[in-house]
């Protein structure tokens, strides 16, 4: 059983005005998440709910100024990037980099390797990736193209999920993996994050605008999260409030 506890999170990041100005974007961010347990986080454009997962998995954009982000206990902030992997935590991000030169079996076996401390068996890895890859409809082909390079958007959140797969984190933060997405690619990724959690001990943080990926991952808990704090929380029914009504009777709500 793994529990992320956030607690009074203060974030922001410095402003491009060429002095010393800091933009706080995260005012106070209370949130536990414990395994088993899926949690919507929805809110309107720059509401700082992309501050959040980058400020968790250790962004250097993004500047922490007090509050602890603890994942069984230990402050996660006092870990590096690569520190806050080991432990745990796992980022899929809204914007997949691409990494020229760097195929994506060598890049995934690196980052296994890492996390799990030592190089997984050849016999035993090849047949792992190539289940996971075929329950995500990835083609063999795409194990040695360059990690995201002229990938769609489809395919670069089917290699995010991928990922998930192979590193079995604690924790999954998923920061709109829907966006970018057909309905067809909607379904494999929403079945591969069910098709983890059913299988592994993890607590999943999932950050979206929508209601449809949350028609195939059942959130336990949704959070509406506007000016840089959660507002309110409910069951899935509150996002189902927000699809009627939008986000205008938050904007201004003190913090939950």
């Amino acid at each position: 059983m793994a529990t992320l506890e956030i607690k009074d999170l203060h974030a922001g990041v410095k402003t491009d005005d060429g002095g010393d100005s800091f933009k706080e974007i995260l005012k106070g961010v209370n949130l536990t998440i414990r395994s088993g347990e899926t949690h919507a986080i929805m809110g309107p454009n720059g509401s700082g709910k992309s501050t959040l997962s980058y400020a968790i998995a250790g962004h250097p954009k993004y500047e922490v100024t007090s509050g602890e982000v603890l994942l069984d206990g230990e402050n996660v902030l006092d870990m590096t990037v690569d520190e806050r992997a080991r432990a745990g935590l796992f980022l899929a991000m809204q914007y997949p980099v691409e990494v020229p030169g760097v195929s994506m079996s060598n890049f995934l076996r690196t980052a296994v390797t890492a996390v799990r401390g030592e190089a997984p068996k050849v016999r035993h890895w090849v047949k792992e990736v190539k289940e996971e890859m075929g329950k995500l409809e990835i083609a063999p082909e795409f194990a040695e193209r360059s990690v995201n390079e002229g990938f769609s958007g489809g395919e670069k959140k089917r290699h995010e999920i991928l990922q998930l797969a192979l590193l079995k984190p604690k924790i999954a933060i998923l920061d709109e993996t829907d966006s970018g997405l057909d309905v067809d690619a909607l379904r494999v990724v929403s079945q591969g994050v069910n098709d983890y959690k059913a299988g592994n001990d993890v607590g999943v943080m999932l950050i979206t605008h929508y209601t449809r990926i949350l028609r195939h991952i059942t959130p336990d808990f949704v959070h509406v999260f506007a000016d840089g704090r959660v507002v309110e929380s409910g069951g899935k029914e509150l996002a189902e409030e927000l699809e009627e009504n939008g986000y205008v009777k938050y904007v201004g709500t003190p913090a939950v």
